[in-house]
């Protein structure tokens, strides 16, 4: 019962960190960001000011960056609900302290240094101004916090022992390793094109302008620390620097494609497991999903709905490929079975 009810927690965390991400998503590309100037509160106040005293209130203590509702909602609700989250972490980090099961402890106890981590940078986003670098690591925090969540939710689910045979997991572990690192390289230069802004400088598919090689800056692109400015939003960098961030992932699209594809293939040619069939036809579906996300974002310049679902679908490839990692490394109820007839 306890297992059950434990699961049945980690699974509402998923689905609530998941909703964390999109809201995340949506307050980045309304440019709502620093809609509140402040943290945690918004102008002074821990609640979105709606009254007109209140709103003067505001003006008056940040004189250099009027009250603007429109950006001031979406950052305080996406404020509200990760804190939220970092409670239901905490509880989830007591309920494993409390039944003492190793693995679950060690997986918890992390994701709460994870979570106060990710606090962290969402105070720095705002007090930083936007640093391009903060940004990404926030947006790859908030997605490390959600797939870790649902791999604790599947460990879970099978009591701690991964129904794929030894003998599959001999077949794809390095494989999945592999695959989980250039996807989660492709997202986090996703992360990167969005918080330099660097998502409409390319308008030509599959790669950019037909000159796209002698007008980027890669070095300038992908210089992570080191320039000063009073703020970054909306970007600091110019056009051949965002050219070159944006045509790199372009080209990670089209290498993490191919990965995927691959690992896809070899999970469903796996006859030994039909979890892993249906997670390889799951990942291809993901896959085609998100490339047609990202076909329309430049189609249609960055429609914001389009936009939002090719962040979160982003963030469900990495889950995806994290809750398989952790099939594959958790030790097999086949090999258990074999061990207790023995």
């Amino acid at each position: 019962m306890n297992n059950k009810r434990n699961r049945n927690i980690a699974i509402f965390a998923t689905a609530f960190a998941m909703v964390v991400v999109v809201l995340g998503a949506f307050t980045r590309l309304t440019d709502a960001g620093l809609g509140c100037p402040d943290w945690p509160g918004c102008y002074g106040f821990m609640h979105i000011p709606t009254a007109q005293e209140h709103i003067e209130v505001a003006n008056q203590a940040f004189p250099e960056q009027p009250y603007q509702f429109e950006k001031a909602w979406p950052e305080m609700v996406h404020r509200y609900f990760a804190g939220t989250l970092g409670l239901i972490v905490l509880v989830l980090a007591f309920i494993s302290w409390r039944n003492q099961e190793k693995l679950a402890v060690k997986h918890s106890s992390f994701l709460l240094v994870l979570i106060i981590f990710q606090a962290a940078l969402g105070m720095w986003t705002v007090t930083m101004k936007l640093h391009p670098l903060i940004v990404m690591l926030h947006l790859m925090g908030g997605i490390t916090t959600f797939s870790l969540l649902a791999s604790l939710a599947a460990r879970y689910h099978y009591q701690f022992l991964s129904p794929i045979s030894q003998v599959s997991v001999q077949r794809i572990r390095k494989l999945v390793w592999i695959a989980l690192a250039v996807i989660v390289v492709q997202v986090a230069l996703g992360g990167w094109t969005s918080a330099n802004y660097a998502a409409m400088v390319c308008h030509d598919l599959p790669i950019c302008q037909g000159n796209w090689l002698s007008d980027s800056d890669f070095i300038s692109g992908f210089q992570l620390w080191g320039r000063e400015a009073d703020t970054y939003e909306f970007g600091i960098l110019d056009q051949n620097a965002r050219i070159a961030i944006h045509a790199t992932h372009r080209i990670g699209a089209i290498v993490a494609s191919a990965t995927l594809l691959y690992l896809s293939f070899v999970l469903i040619k796996q006859s030994g497991s039909q979890l892993l069939k249906k997670m390889g036809l799951g990942l291809v579906m993901l896959l085609l999903v998100q490339v047609a996300l990202g076909v329309i974002n430049i189609v249609y310049k960055l429609p914001l709905a389009n936009a939002v679902a090719h962040n979160a679908g982003g963030a469900l490839l990495v889950v995806t490929m994290t809750v398989l990692l952790t099939l594959v490394l958790m030790p097999s109820s086949h090999q258990q079975e074999v061990s207790q007839n023995d």
